[in-house]
Parts: structure tokens; C-alpha cells; sequence
């Protein structure tokens, strides 16, 4: 499918609001040059213009910002109405959230939908992870927001997927080095190549810092491969494999007020006494093949992997005495596997055109999981006596339905999923009773959204969708009665309403705005959290509304100005009770900030010189329910960075220089909500600098 041309008459012909929007006159001005949007495939599941889409989606191509390719946050933070803090914490994912959604988890990723090249980082119950993503490879990253999340499933209160690219041209060995603050370094070493038919890529990295933070060392490597033919010209195979080893990764954990603002790298006590730690060993295959069929496509993706972990936590002693106490260490090993399946038929009808998507995704994990006591006598922080041992799977099955048509200046997108999600324990260890059991929730969740082109450059939407969150596997374990599993929380259901425009600016710019309102009910919330052990219950309704803006705007040949800003008001609509306290409604959700605004100002004087600002605001986040405990502050930030590039083929070098924090602020980067230690606190790092040299030889 191709876009609407962009008329330069007809966009000098601009509409007054339009104009408006521009700040220029309503007379006719000189025609300038547009630029075609780029093509997506979330939400609607085909390649689409992202401009002509009812819903808010942003394409994230790979940023030259001499970043050191550790963190996800490092290509994300310029998207509007995502928050993704980097925890300083290696053990633990990075906090992400988008509108509000997945704001609450206190470890991992939760709420919002993963893929990497189709693949789910993401498990059936929602919980899910980004540390083996490898930013080496991306090629872009597609971030879906809004009603239309909803059509991944359960769980998606927005969804992130990441695309490698294809190996291709003559074969490329490249490699490079990174060095910085706190004993970081990071090597790298790439092959890739293709002819049209066969392409490769392969890519392996190692990563070690000392930590900004006490006790926070870390150290991972990665490898990523993937194969690409092309038999002829309607099919293409990719096989990709994955791997991510990471040994004794320290874990910080989080700090109260008083220890945070005595000493913000510091760490608590117990965190010492017991070394808190992380080992992650994780392995994964797929594959994606697509196929034409005349105008029709077929698309498969098959994926297996393994994930083992084993974690100590600080859970004193005296805690774990209690026999329902699952102990201080998780042992689990992971299977996982899945197949997603999807047939795209377009018909031309009359003068309009209708697009039919009709596919099936099921997905299973099956955890092999054990607990232990955290100390064997007068030793702690090592494996103990076994004090849970049980397996615990979970699927799910959805199969769903897309229309979209197209006519004229309209565009009306519609669909149907059906989704079913099953969990199911047995229980080995029986000697604090049988937690085995069974709970399964389905929930069928339509969406729907329109597109009105006012002018070839500007486009205006709405969209409303129906979705619904169950619990994760976590959140079950400790929630039932005398701290059993919880089989009958119920899930989360929400109801979503956003409307916006689009529009295509000169020399390449583009603004996009969006009102989104957000009202949910069975909210899962916190109702105790107590030795290491967190509990939940269905108790609150809440409602988020909120504007999100985003603007790229060359100012000239050499001067490019980007922003992101979001305002996300988000509070509980109904009272209830947690941990034995009233909440009132209108108390602020903890967890997301009201404000957040991302800007950069890049200069570009000559080719191979590149140089830039950014800069970062966040308003203050609560950190529980009640808002009665200090709220972490809003902070402001800036970084600088600058790149040299030379390009003397078959050679490319390229130097890069980074510093982060320019001036030193002290502020909390990200919170563990309802902690019941009132350790909230996770400190962001200071200045830091990253030096980095990379080369690159092509073959002829």
C-alpha cells in the first residue's frame, strides 16, 4: 500500500487551522518539499504509512547520538507518552510505562506487549523483559500507544517492537570499543553481508561496569544471528537465534528518604549482608517466513526458548520463618515457545480498497520453580533448605480479525480478538499446604478508528478500543488466602478514547498531537508488601487522561529540532482500602509523573560532524497509594554529546564522545512502588562520560 501523494499545491492551499498550527499567513506561500511518512506495521499489522493510521505510533530509526547501546532508554526516551527510566540496577529491567501502563511493577516489564523481529519478550500473563534485546542490530523500533495496544492482547497497554535488520551488500566486518564512568566498558564484534538471496548478520558483545551505585556491578554478554533468504521473489525465510549470559549481576535494590538524601549511591544493610544478586541465562530461536499469494500475504513467526534464573533477595531470617515464606532465593527455569500465524487479503471494491487481516497467536510457558531459604546457619546470602518447589504454566490462545477500509480522504480501521488466558500450578512442596490450582480468563476486546485526511499534510483521528489485564504469575503467587496463590483476583478492564492529528511539515518535519482519556476498572493494586512478599487485590477504579506532542523540525540545513512532551493525569476514581488504610479517590497513581518533556537540538555543520543537546524534564512520582510519603522530585537534565565520522573506503571510523548529567544533579531516576520497607528510592547517576571508537572494512 502506498501513501496519498502530498500535493505541494494543495498543501499551499493550507486550512486555516493548519496554517494556524504552522504560524504562517493564509496566503499562499512557495510549495515546499515534503517528505513520504514512514511505514509501520503496528497496529494494523501491514506495511501502513504511520501518518494515515488511527492511532499514535512512532517509528524509532537508530539515533546517532554516540550513545553506549546498553539501554533501551538510550532510543526510547524521545517518544511521547512513554516513560522508560534507566534503574542504575542491572538486575532489574528498566521502568517502563506507557500512558500509566505498566508504572506499578516492581521488577521486570509489565503491562505492555514486547517482539523482537515478531518474537515475544514478553510471557502469556504479561510480565516481560528488554535485557536481551541487542541494540547492535536494530534496524528501527515501532511504539504503539492507545486504544489499538489493545489488539495484541491481553496485557498490552502498549506495545514495543524492535526490528533487526537484514544482512545485505558486500560482506562488512566491523567492531568497536566503548569506555566510561564507574569502570564501564563495552566491546562489540559484527559480520554481515547478502547478495538479495542470502543475507547474515551476526553480532556478539560483552558489557561490564562497577555500577554508579554501591553494590550494583554488572556484567553480560550477548550474541544475536540471523539468516535471511529469498528462494524467489515472493517468499522470504529469516531465522534468527539469540542468546544472553549474565553472571552475578549485584542488585542495589532501592534506599529510604533519610539513606537517599545521607548518601544516593548508598545501599541498605541487609542488601550487604545477604548480596543481592541476579543470574540470568537465557536462549531463544525463531522464525519468521512470509509468503505472497498474488495481492494476499501469508506471515508465520515460530519461536522456543529457555530462560534460567536464579536471584537472591534480602529477606531477613526472622521473616522467613514463617512456614507460608517462600525463602529469600527463586530458582526457576523457563520453557517457552509459541507460533503466531496470520493471513492479509486487500480487494479493490468500486473506488475504495478493503484490507482483511485474520490470524492466531498462542503462546506457552512452563516454569520449573524453587525457592530457598536465603542462609544455612550463620551464613547469609547463599542457597538454603528448599521451601517451594511446584510448576506453574500459563497459555494463551487469540485468535482475531482486522478490516480496514479505504476511500478517498477516509480511512476506517476495525477489529475483533478473542483472548483466552489459563494458568495452572501444581504444587511439589506440600509441607505449608497445596497451592496447586487453576484460574482462566477470557475477555473479548473490540477496537475501533477512523482517518480523515483534511489536506494531503494533515490528518485528523479517533479511536476507542476495549481491553483487559490479568494478573501475572507474580502477582498471583502471594495474593491468596494465608498468602497462597490467588485464583480469584479477577482482571483489569479498561476502556480507551484518543483523538489527534497528524501533520507533514516542510523539509521533512513532522508534529503529531493526541487527547487520550483511559478509564479502568478491578485495577490491580497493592494490598500488603511485607518481607520481600507482595500481595495484591482488586480494589480501585481509576481514570487517565491525558496530551501528548510530538514535533521534528529541521530549522535549516544544519539544525534539527526534536520533542516529545506528555501530560498524564492519573488518579483512582473510587476509595478503597489498602493494607488495612482508607485511600481516598482522587489520589494520584503512584509510579507516573504528570509531566514529562524530551528535547534535543542536533547541529550538523558538515558531513561527518555531528554534535547535539538533550534535554530531560519529569515532574515529581508518588511512590504508594496513600501519596502520604515523600514523593520522589522532579528533576531536570541535560546531556551533550558529539561524533566524528571518516569514511575512507573500504574503511569507515567513526569517535564518539558522550556526557550525561552535565551538571551533576543529584535526583531519584525510578521508584519501587509500595515497598514495604519504605525503601522507594532508586538514585540516578551522576555526571557521567562514554568514549567510543568503532571501524568498520567492507570486502569487495
Amino acid at each position: 500500500m502506498t501513501a496519498r501523494p502530498a500535493s505541494p499545491a494543495r498543501f499551499a492551499r493550507c486550512t486555516p487551522l493548519f496554517c494556524l498550527l504552522l504560524g504562517e499567513p493564509l496566503a499562499a506561500a512557495d510549495p515546499q518539499p515534503l517528505e513520504a511518512p514512514p511505514l509501520v506495521i503496528s497496529g494494523s499489522r501491514y506495511r501502513a504509512p504511520a501518518f494515515d493510521l488511527p492511532f499514535s505510533v512512532d517509528r524509532v530509526d537508530p539515533q546517532q547520538r554516540a550513545q553506549p547501546g546498553i539501554n533501551l532508554s538510550e532510543q526510547l526516551s524521545g517518544v511521547p507518552g512513554l516513560a522508560i527510566q534507566n534503574r542504575q540496577n542491572y538486575a532489574q529491567e528498566p521502568q517502563l510505562s506507557s500512558r500509566g501502563f505498566g508504572a506499578r511493577s516492581a521488577f521486570g516489564v509489565r503491562g505492555i506487549r514486547l517482539l523482537s523481529d515478531g518474537i515475544p519478550a514478553t510471557t502469556p500473563d504479561g510480565q516481560g523483559q528488554v535485557s536481551s534485546f541487542d541494540l547492535d542490530v536494530i534496524d528501527h523500533i515501532e511504539v504503539l500507544r492507545g486504544p489499538f495496544a489493545t489488539t495484541y492482547g491481553s496485557n498490552s497497554g502498549g506495545v514495543v517492537q524492535l526490528f533487526s535488520r537484514d544482512g545485505e551488500g558486500p560482506p562488512r566486518l566491523s567492531g568497536g570499543a566503548i569506555l566510561g564512568s564507574w569502570g564501564t566498558q563495552r566491546e562489540r564484534l559484527t559480520v554481515e553481508g547478502g547478495d538479495g538471496r542470502v543475507g547474515y548478520l551476526v553480532n556478539r558483545s560483552h558489557f561490564e561496569t562497577d555500577g554508579y551505585r554501591d553494590h550494583s556491578a554488572a556484567q553480560f554478554d550477548k550474541t544475536f544471528a540471523k539468516l535471511t533468504l529469498n528462494p524467489d521473489a515472493d517468499t522470504r525465510l529469516a531465522l534468527i537465534y539469540s542468546d544472553l549470559n549474565q553472571n552475578d549481576t549485584q542488585d542495589p535494590q532501592g534506599l529510604t528518604w533519610e539513606a537517599y538524601r545521607q548518601d544516593p549511591r548508598s545501599v541498605s544493610a541487609n542488601t550487604l549482608r545477604f548480596n543481592t544478586r541476579k543470574t540470568v541465562d537465557q536462549r531463544q530461536g525463531g522464525l519468521n517466513l512470509e509468503r505472497s499469494f498474488g495481492d494476499a500475504t501469508w506471515q508465520t513467526t515460530l519461536y522456543s526458548g529457555t530462560r534460567r534464573v536464579i536471584q537472591f533477595q534480602s529477606i531477613p531470617v526472622a521473616v522467613q520463618a514463617n512456614p507460608r515464606q517462600a525463602g529469600g532465593v527463586i530458582d526457576f527455569k523457563r520453557d517457552y515457545q509459541g507460533i503466531g500465524s496470520r493471513w492479509i487479503q486487500p480487494w479493490d471494491i468500486g473506488p475504495g480498497r478493503l484490507t482483511a487481516t485474520a490470524g492466531i497467536d498462542y503462546d506457552l510457558s512452563s516454569d520449573d520453580r524453587q525457592g530457598y531459604e536465603n542462609f544455612v546457619g550463620d551464613s547469609l546470602g547463599v542457597k538454603g533448605a528448599l521451601r517451594r518447589d511446584e510448576r506453574d504454566d500459563v497459555t494463551s490462545t487469540s485468535p482475531y480479525l482486522q478490516l480496514s477500509w479505504e476511500y478517498g480522504d477516509w480511512r476506517l480501521l476495525g477489529g475483533v480478538r478473542h483472548n483466552e488466558v489459563a494458568f495452572e500450578v501444581d504444587d511439589h512442596f506440600l509441607a505449608n499446604g497445596d497451592d496447586s490450582g487453576n484460574v482462566t480468563y477470557r475477555k473479548t476486546t473490540p477496537s475501533l478508528g477512523a482517518t480523515y485526511a483534511l489536506t494531503p499534510a494533515l490528518n485528523l483521528y479517533a479511536s476507542w478500543a476495549r481491553g483487559f489485564e490479568t494478573p501475572t504469575l507474580n502477582e498471583l503467587s502471594y495474593s491468596g488466602a494465608d498468602g497462597g496463590f490467588g485464583f480469584d483476583l479477577a482482571p483489569a478492564t479498561s476502556e480507551q478514547y484518543e483523538m489527534g492529528l497528524k501533520a507533514m511539515l516542510p523539509d521533512g518535519g513532522r508534529l503529531n498531537a493526541a487527547l487520550f482519556r483511559i478509564l479502568t476498572e478491578d485495577e490491580l493494586v497493592v494490598a500488603a508488601s511485607v518481607g520481600g512478599r507482595t500481595q495484591y487485590q482488586n480494589a480501585a477504579e481509576t481514570r487517565r487522561r491525558g496530551l501528548e506532542l510530538g514535533l521534528e523540525q529541521p530549522l535549516d540545513e544544519n539544525w534539527r529540532l526534536e520533542l516529545a512532551y506528555t501530560w498524564l493525569d492519573a488518579k483512582y476514581s473510587q476509595a478503597f482500602e489498602s493494607a488495612g488504610e482508607l485511600i481516598p479517590s482522587g489520589r494520584r497513581m503512584p509510579g507516573i509523573a504528570e509531566h514529562n518533556l524530551f528535547a534535543t537540538l542536533a547541529w550538523l555543520p558538515r558531513k561527518g560532524l555531528s554534535t547535539g543537546l538533550e534535554g530531560q524534564w519529569r515532574s515529581s512520582l508518588e511512590v504508594e497509594d496513600s501519596n502520604q510519603a515523600r514523593a520522589a522530585p522532579g528533576y531536570a537534565l541535560a546531556n551533550w554529546y558529539l561524533r566524528f565520522e571518516q569514511d575512507l573506503r573500504p574503511w569507515n571510523f567513526s569517535q564518539t564522545l558522550r556526557l550525561d548529567n552535565l551538571f551533576d544533579r543529584d535526583y531519584v531516576g525510578s521508584v519501587i512502588i509500595g515497598e514495604g520497607n519504605q525503601r522507594f528510592y532508586e538514585a540516578g547517576a551522576g555526571r557521567a562520560w562514554f568514549a567510543g571508537l568503532h571501524l568498520e572494512y567492507a570486502f569487495d
